[in-house]
């Protein structure tokens, strides 16, 4: 019997049950959705759409090489297609959020596909080409920012693939340490649909498998099926086995190395460099992977630079990093001026979140300290006329002026920006830092007029936008922090406050270099971030920036507790491998982007990322990885089944009080067998019920 063609016959969801039922008792084991990415799988297409089964994962091998803060990472993972016919793959896999896959390499027995970057319709056209004549093929997609899906097609039965990605990061630097994160499982993510009530132990793979061959219909995310693989029976044992080595190039020399999740095994090379390897040499991935380093920073900022050659053009990327925190928090006298959105859209938690902030603000202001409040919807008030000093009776007023304030009216942002931009008197290097902390959810429409107002009337003053409520104008909060030369926080509910707000205002208290200015000696540098903020206690400033020269300086000064300090620092050709090309290209197309949401023309910005993206062999929103063999592997017009990997339950998760009780892994094949011809029967019957009506 054609199970498949009988399938197709009978209504939606007893044509689902029958597939599982078939394939549960044909190849022992259950069909699965790729719907949850718990770590990197390859997924194999079945006959029955949205159904996959497991290709087994030999083994993974993890290599990460940092330099600075950019850290990349080659990941090689093994399948067999146990399956005894040709098979598709979809091989999903989740990445750091903000990581750039930028190099594939297919291994299908002695065959190597190296994948091209092509645009990104393109390159699925010439997949799906590829795969209709029989050929081996993989094209690489995005399907969130941490979670990508690499297709493969014309898997031969017992074949080996090996799959190899690469991708690179920009690291973060917080509280005096470098983190990295490897993503070695995604939990399992909620599911809306509905789940039959509990059966007998017998019949539970059965109604679990074949319910989630209904899912996806029914299911709020429309994508569901690309972003979620099965998870292994913990009963099964040590699967996935993963190998991981960190090389550390950090550019200064390291106090500590650490990891919260893995023993590890540390071995000091040369100069500062530091070889991190796991103890347990293979673990399963149950756990993300997680690294982190102390560098030794010492009483003073520090900067170093790391360059590479691409083309015949120099590439480099600076960092300048701030002393250890005990050095840093020398407080400066400030002069602080808060903006608040009193408009209508801020009714509710918005402004109490503001309110509540704003308290805060005004508790850690000290004697030394100016400040001055103003609130704006459709008109702009201040508190004072100008500026005062932080003493008890002036903050008292303020707060009691701040806890009557109701949201109301429009959003006139304009004049409240002119207010709170407007200094008085002569600015000078010996004036107090000048801070504006912007609260509002941004619900404005003219945002290029407020940036142009920005950039123009800045003048010494630092503007920090806060973000307030569930949908605030993150394109405007991003944009005028930038073009303020300052920072944005986003605070989405009434519980994040004080902690998003203890951390800003712990960085503004303690500024480590202000008035900072990057001078590269060739005029010909194209830098980005093209405004540089100020250094702050526990943040790093990075410029990634292409030169024309291929010998080069730059000069990093500012002033540091009102003091000039300065340091220059001589560029010369490095590695070839270094990643920071396609670090400055992430940030060159980031800025296209950002200009295309400004309003630029949307073609002229789409070709100028394409050639971006192509000249560094980047995997954007323009552009897709896609790898073709030359060799046919099977008959044009061979349609290949499709199957899947179980992935590691999380440690410490219980697989009871997450999916119910876990199927035994001996698949009663005659019991399904008999089920499935029962529904059968039943189907027929109701569809000849349904004829005699």
């Amino acid at each position: 019997m054609n199970v498949a063609t009988v399938g197709r016959s009978l209504p939606c969801t007893a044509a689902a049950v029958i597939w599982v039922l078939w394939s549960l008792a044909a190849l022992g084991q259950a069909p699965v959705r790729p719907e949850d990415a718990h770590a990197g799988a390859l997924l194999l297409k079945t006959a029955s759409p949205g159904l996959y089964l497991p290709a087994p994962v030999l083994d993974t091998d993890v290599s990460i090489r940092v330099t600075g803060m950019v850290a990349r990472t080659t990941v090689s993972q093994r399948f067999r297609n146990s399956a005894g016919s040709c098979v598709e793959g979809i091989y999903v896999f989740p990445l750091p959020e903000g990581s750039a896959v930028d190099a594939m390499r297919l291994v299908i027995g002695d065959r190597i596909i190296e994948g091209q970057v092509k645009e990104r319709e393109e390159a699925k056209k010439v997949y799906e080409q590829a795969k209709s004549e029989g050929r081996k093929a993989s094209l690489v997609e995005q399907e969130r920012p941490n979670i990508f899906t690499t297709s493969v097609a014309s898997i031969g039965p017992d074949e080996e693939v090996q799959v190899v990605l690469e991708y690179q990061e920009a690291l973060r630097f917080d509280q005096g340490a470098f983190r990295l994160r490897f993503p070695m499982v995604v939990a399992p993510r909620y599911d809306s649909t509905p789940r039959p009530a509990r059966v007998d132990e017998q019949e539970q793979s059965f109604v679990r498998a074949a319910a989630s061959s209904s899912a996806t219909a029914s299911s709020g995310v429309p994508d569901a099926q690309r972003i979620r693989p099965p998870v292994a029976n913990p009963a099964a044992g040590f699967t996935n086995p993963v190998r991981v080595k960190v090389s550390l190039d950090p550019g200064f020399p390291l106090r500590r190395v650490g990891s919260g999740s893995h023993a590890l095994r540390t071995e000091a090379g040369q100069g500062n460099h530091t070889l991190v390897t796991l103890a347990d040499r293979t673990v399963p991935a149950d756990r993300d992977f997680e690294l982190a380093w102390e560098p030794d920073l010492g009483q003073e900022p520090r900067a170093t630079v790391f360059t590479q050659t691409l083309g015949g053009e120099l590439y480099a990327l600076l960092m300048v990093i701030p002393p250890d925190a005990a050095a840093a928090e020398t407080r400066l006298p400030r002069e602080t001026v808060f903006v608040i959105d009193t408009s209508g859209s801020m009714h509710g938690t918005s402004i109490d979140g503001a309110r509540q902030a704003l308290a805060m603000a005004l508790s850690r202001l000290g004697p030394e300290d100016r400040f001055n409040v103003i609130e704006f919807n459709s008109v702009t008030r201040r508190l004072f006329t100008e500026s005062r000093r932080a003493l008890p009776d002036a903050v008292e007023q303020a707060r009691r002026w701040v806890g009557r304030l109701q949201a109301q009216g429009g959003t006139e942002m304009l004049p409240a920006l002119a207010a709170a931009l407007e200094t008085s008197g002569e600015e000078s290097s010996s004036a107090p830092v000048r801070q504006v902390l912007f609260m509002t959810d941004g619900a404005v429409g003219n945002e290029e007029e407020l940036f142009a107002f920005i950039e123009k009337h800045l003048g010494k003053s630092r503007l920090f936008t806060v973000g307030l409520g569930s949908a605030p104008n993150s394109h405007f909060m991003t944009r005028a922090a930038m073009f303020g030369r300052g920072t944005f926080t986003y605070v989405a509910s009434a519980a994040e406050v004080q902690p998003k707000m203890t951390a800003l205002f712990r960085k503004l208290e303690a500024p480590v270099l202000t008035n900072l200015e990057v001078r590269w000696d060739d005029p010909a540098a194209e830098a980005w971030p093209s405004k540089v903020p100020d250094l702050y206690a526990g943040e790093p400033l990075v410029v990634a920036v292409r030169l024309a020269s291929a010998s080069s300086a730059v000069t990093v000064s500012g002033e540091r507790g009102g003091r000039p300090w300065s340091e220059r620092l001589t560029l010369s050709a490095s590695r070839e491998d270094s990643g920071v090309a396609r670090l400055w290209a992430r940030f060159k197309i980031a800025s296209l982007m950002d200009s295309a949401t400004a309003g630029a023309d949307a073609e002229k910005i789409r070709r100028q990322g394409v050639e971006v993206a192509l000249a560094h062999h980047l995997v954007s929103s323009y552009t897709s990885l896609v790898a073709v063999d030359v060799t046919p592997g099977a008959a044009r017009g061979t349609a290949c089944e499709a199957r899947a990997v179980p992935v590691q339950l999380p440690d410490g998760w219980s697989a009871e009080h997450v999916f119910g009780e876990m199927p035994s892994t001996a698949t009663p094949g005659p019991v399904l067998l008999v089920l499935g011809f029962a529904l059968l029967s039943l189907s027929a019957a109701v569809r000849a019920a349904g004829a005699l009506r």
